[in-house]
């Protein structure tokens, strides 16, 4: 079959992060990146995006506006697009079903900034546990405080209990399991009681893990099962007086029981890195509370996971545009339509 063309082309969106995968992309001398501004001019974004193969989009949903977002709209617009590449684990800012149904490959860097943000959990989890925000606090304004109402809890011999045991929540149940000696449950469905016991914890059900933590700790992405999971029941079935953390995606627990879970005391303090809007607004209930750590999405924001991403990113984005099969594939039901686009473009049929 002859090709259409032989052009490679990606396009992506400058979303002010350095490096990133169109720097990265630079080396590849036999594609051609196209560098826009949501902000630019309407025509010559849609003329760019109409003739490119590869969107590279970020993970994080409030960074893209809606017309930009990868769903059947933006598809339709984009007849040769084969591919949707994610900056980092999540996806949130595409349509994966409507990627599948028209034979385009979803992929993303699932691991790249997984040390970045279970180090991050893990933080949060200790700063809580000892209370250092709290003190740091009172010994820039007050004097005269008994340090006694400071006193914290050790980690060693409690029970985390991880909800999703992948990238980040295995790292975090290392940390947690062979670091500071303590027992790891986790409830992940679709991995087995060996594959989880392989990566540091013993498989729970939502209800165990609940009853017997007293730290949950949420790894999971966000979707349709796991949107709202964590509310006023599931908070009510912990223990009184543990802890709450979530780097994962905003939407998973229910942020107005999680302020009013602290605001009886029945959890006694949280690390929120994700919001259901972000940042969320300064007059968000949550954000009253002194025994909560608030962070802006950054736990996966280090210079080594940044690297990391761009260099996988464009990794998988070349050999994607070679003809090879990605390591990352979120949605393979697609492969087989995808197959043949790929051919119908580049004269080929794409490696398996």
């Amino acid at each position: 079959m002859a090709a259409k063309k032989t052009e490679k082309s990606v396009f992506w969106f400058d979303d002010g992060k350095r490096p990133n995968v169109a720097d990265a992309l630079e080396r590849e001398k036999d594609i051609i990146v196209h560098r826009l501004a949501f902000s630019g001019p309407q025509a010559d974004n849609w003329g760019a995006m109409s003739a490119s193969q590869v969107y590279c989009i970020t993970s994080a949903r409030h960074e893209v506006p809606d017309q930009y977002k990868c769903n059947a709209a933006l598809i339709a617009r984009c007849p040769d697009l084969l591919a949707v590449s994610t900056t980092g684990a999540g996806y949130d800012t595409v349509d994966v079903g409507a990627c599948t149904a028209a034979g385009v490959l979803l992929v993303n860097q699932a691991g790249a900034n997984a040390d970045a943000v279970a180090e991050h959990a893990v933080a949060m989890m200790l700063s809580l546990t000892k209370n250092i925000p709290q003190t740091d606090r009172s010994l820039r304004t007050v004097r005269g405080v008994d340090r006694e109402v400071f006193k914290g809890w050790n980690a060693r011999g409690r029970t985390v209990g991880l909800i999703g045991i992948g990238q980040v929540g295995s790292r975090v149940a290392r940390i947690c399991g062979k670091g500071l000696e303590m027992n790891v449950l986790a409830c992940d469905p679709y991995l087995t009681a060996e594959e989880i016991e392989g990566r540091g914890a013993t498989k729970v059900d939502l209800a165990t893990l609940l009853a017997e933590s007293r730290f949950l700790s949420i790894h999971c992405p966000l979707n349709d099962e796991t949107r709202g999971m964590i509310g006023q029941r599931e908070l009510n079935a912990l223990a009184a007086g543990s802890y709450v953390i979530t780097t994962a995606r905003g939407g998973i627990i229910d942020e107005d029981a999680l302020a009013a879970a602290l605001d009886s005391g029945h959890v006694a303090g949280a690390g929120i890195d994700v919001w259901v809007v972000e940042p969320p607004p300064l007059t968000h209930p949550l954000l009253k509370f002194d025994n909560l750590i608030a962070t802006y999405h950054t736990a996966g924001v280090t210079h080594d996971s940044r690297r990391n991403m761009a260099e996988w990113n464009a990794e998988q984005v070349a050999a994607i545009l070679r003809g090879e099969r990605p390591p990352r594939l979120i949605n393979p039901a697609a492969w087989t339509l995808y197959a043949q686009r790929f051919e119908r473009i580049f004269g080929f049929r794409p490696g398996k």
